[in-house]
C-alpha cells in the first residue's frame, strides 16, 4: 500500500483552494478536535521541564540534580522504540469498547493524570525517588499520548486535511504549554502563603494540572475512531504471544537505556576536553552505540527463544522497509530532511532566553515579549502556514518555511549589536516566532504525507523523533560555541546552516514529483 504522497493540495477541478473554502475547513471537526487533543498533548511537557525545575529549586534541591530530571523526557526522542507496542497490541476491554487507537489514547492520558498527581503528592524537599519515577512515568506516558494523536490525526482525515489539522494541534500544544508553564507557576504563587517555599502550593498547581487533563480525556471519549485497514498482527493471536512480545519489547528498551546511562560518565569525561561541536560528536557516537546495543539485545533476545523472528520483522523491520521500498533512493534524501529541517529554530532556540538575559532585557519583558507575546504569533504562524500549505501545497510553503527560519535568525543578529531595544526585541520575536509557527504546520503535515497507513504509529513516531533529535543534541552545545565565536557570529551560523535545507526541499520536491509523474 503506497503512502499518501506529496500532492499538491489542489480540489476536484484542478484549482487551488480558495481563502473562503480554507477558513470553511478550518471548521471542519476533525480539525477542531486536534485543538483540544494538541492542549492535552501540550500539557505534561512543561510539568517536566521548567515548572518541575522551579520547584526543584525553591524546595532546596542543587542545580546538578534537577538538570537530571530533564531525563524524564528521554521518552519524547525515542518513542519509536515502542511506538510498535501501540500499534500491534489491543488493551483489553477497553479496545473493544472505544476502539484500538482511542483505548490507547484514553490509557494515556489518564497515566499522564495520575502521574501529575504522584508528583503532586510528593514533597521533593523530603524525598526525591519517587519524585523522579513519578516524572519519568509522565514523560513515558505522555510519549505515548503523542504516538497515539499521531497516528490519529493521519488516520482520520484525508490529505487535503493535514495541513489544517496540523495547524490547528501547534494551537492546542502551545495553548497547553502556556497553561502547564505560566499558569502553573502563577497559581503556586496565588495559593503560596509568603516568598519562602510551601510544598502545598506547588501540591494545589499540580492537582488543577491533573484535572485540565480533562480536556483530552473528554474529547476521547467523545470523538470517533478512525476508520483504518486492520493493524492486527499476523502472528501475535494468543496471550503467550503478546507476554512474549513485550518481554522483546522489555529487553530492548533496558539495553537501550543502560548503555546511553553507562556511557554517560566516559562521555562527560571526553567532552571536557572537546569543544561545542567535539561534544555533539561524543553525544551522537553515544546515542549509535546504545541504538546497536538495543538491536543487539533484540536479536539475541529473539536467538533465545523470548520471541519469534516473525514479530521482530513485522513490528520493526518491515515499516523501515515499506518507507524504503516506497520512496527507493530518495529515502534517504527525505531522512536527511526530516534529521535537518527543524535545526535552525531548535540551534538558536536552546540559547535564546539566556541572549535576552545577557541583553539586559528583564525577567517581565522576557516573559511577556517572548513567552506570552510569542505564542501569540506562533499560533498565528501555524493557521497560516496551514491556510496557505492547502491553498498553495504543502511543498512550497515547507520552502518557504525553510527560508524563513534561516533568514529571520539574522534578525538577532540587529538585536545582538543593538542592545536591550524593547521595540527591536517586539519585531524579532514576531518575524522568529510567525515564521516556526508558519514552517511547523507545513512540516508536520508533510511528515503525515510519507507515513504509510499500514504503519501509521512506527513510521511518524520515528520520523518525529528524528526530527528534533540532531538539532537538540547540538543544541546542548550552543552556549559552548557562543563561549567560542560571540553571538553575531552563532546568529550567522544558524543562518547558514539553514541555507541546506532549502536545497533539500528543493530536491525532495523535485525528486518525488518525478516519482508521481505519469509514464
Amino acid at each position: 500500500m503506497m503512502g499518501r504522497g506529496c500532492k499538491s493540495n489542489m480540489d476536484q477541478t484542478g484549482n487551488a483552494h480558495s481563502w473562503k473554502q480554507t477558513l470553511v475547513a478550518y471548521r471542519h471537526p476533525r480539525v477542531v478536535t486536534m485543538l483540544f487533543l494538541g492542549f492535552s498533548a501540550g500539557l505534561p511537557l512543561l510539568l517536566i521541564f521548567s515548572s518541575l525545575s522551579l520547584w526543584l529549586r525553591e524546595a532546596g534541591v542543587d542545580r546538578s540534580t534537577v538538570t537530571y530530571f530533564s531525563w524524564a523526557a528521554l521518552g519524547y526522542s525515542f518513542k519509536f522504540i515502542w511506538a510498535p507496542v501501540v500499534d500491534k497490541l489491543p488493551i483489553p476491554l477497553l479496545s473493544r469498547w472505544l476502539g484500538r487507537r482511542r483505548a490507547w489514547l484514553l490509557l494515556a492520558q489518564m497515566a499522564i493524570t495520575l502521574a501529575i498527581l504522584w508528583m503532586a503528592f510528593t514533597d521533593p524537599a523530603q524525598t526525591l525517588m519517587p519524585m523522579a519515577f513519578a516524572a519519568v512515568m509522565l514523560g513515558f506516558s505522555s510519549a505515548t499520548q503523542d504516538i497515539v494523536i499521531d497516528a490519529y490525526r493521519i488516520e482520520s482525515a484525508g490529505e487535503e486535511l493535514q495541513a489544517l489539522m496540523s495547524s490547528s494541534y501547534i494551537t492546542g500544544y502551545r495553548i497547553g504549554m502556556l497553561v502547564s508553564g505560566a499558569g502553573a507557576l502563577k497559581l503556586a504563587a496565588w495559593f503560596a502563603g509568603g516568598p519562602e517555599y510551601d510544598y502545598q502550593a506547588w501540591q494545589w498547581a499540580y492537582i488543577w494540572m491533573a484535572a485540565a487533563m480533562a480536556v483530552g480525556i473528554l474529547t476521547t471519549l467523545l470523538i470517533a475512531e478512525p476508520v483504518a485497514e486492520n493493524r492486527t498482527s499476523r502472528y501475535l493471536n494468543t496471550l503467550g504471544d503478546y507476554l512474549r512480545f513485550l518481554s522483546l519489547f522489555g529487553v530492548t528498551v533496558c539495553a537501550f537505556v543502560l548503555v546511553f546511562a553507562g556511557c554517560g560518565e566516559l562521555a562527560q569525561s571526553l567532552k571536557q576536553n572537546m569543544g561545542g561541536v567535539g561534544g555533539f560528536f561524543i553525544e551522537a557516537v553515544r546515542l549509535l552505540v546504545a541504538l546497536g546495543s538495543a538491536w543487539l539485545a533484540a536479536r539475541l533476545a529473539i536467538y533465545a527463544g523470548v520471541a519469534r523472528r516473525a514479530v521482530f520483522q513485522e513490528t520493526y523491520i518491515e515499516p523501515l522497509a515499506d518507507f524504503f521500498q516506497r520512496y527507493g533512493k530518495t529515502a534517504l534524501l527525505l531522512l536527511v530532511l526530516i534529521g535537518l529541517y527543524r535545526i535552525s529554530d531548535i540551534v538558536l532556540g536552546a540559547i535564546s532566553n539566556v541572549f535576552y538575559q545577557d541583553m539586559g532585557f528583564t525577567k517581565h519583558q522576557i516573559a511577556d515579549i517572548t513567552k506570552t507575546f510569542g505564542l501569540i504569533m506562533t499560533i498565528a504562524g501555524a493557521f497560516l502556514g496551514g491556510g496557505l500549505s492547502l491553498r498553495y501545497g504543502v511543498m512550497r510553503i515547507l520552502l518557504l518555511g525553510a527560508f524563513l527560519s534561516a533568514a529571520t535568525n539574522l534578525l538577532f543578529l540587529l538585536l545582538a549589536q543593538s542592545g536591550p531595544e524593547t521595540s527591536l526585541l517586539v519585531l524579532v520575536i514576531a518575524a522568529d516566532n510567525l515564521s516556526a509557527g508558519l514552517a511547523s504546520a507545513a512540516f508536520i503535515a508533510y511528515l503525515s504525507s510519507l507515513t504509510n497507513i499500514s504503519f501509521t504509529a512506527f513510521q511518524y513516531a520515528l520520523f518525529s523523533s528524528l526530527m528534533t533529535l540532531l538539532p537538540k543534541l547540538l543544541g546542548g552545545y550552543s552556549g559552548s560555541i557562543v563561549d567560542t565565536i560571540g553571538y553575531s557570529n552563532f546568529f550567522i551560523m544558524t543562518a547558514l546552516i539553514g541555507l541546506p535545507v532549502m536545497l533539500l526541499v528543493w530536491l525532495a520536491g523535485r525528486k518525488i514529483s518525478a516519482r508521481e509523474r505519469p509514464e
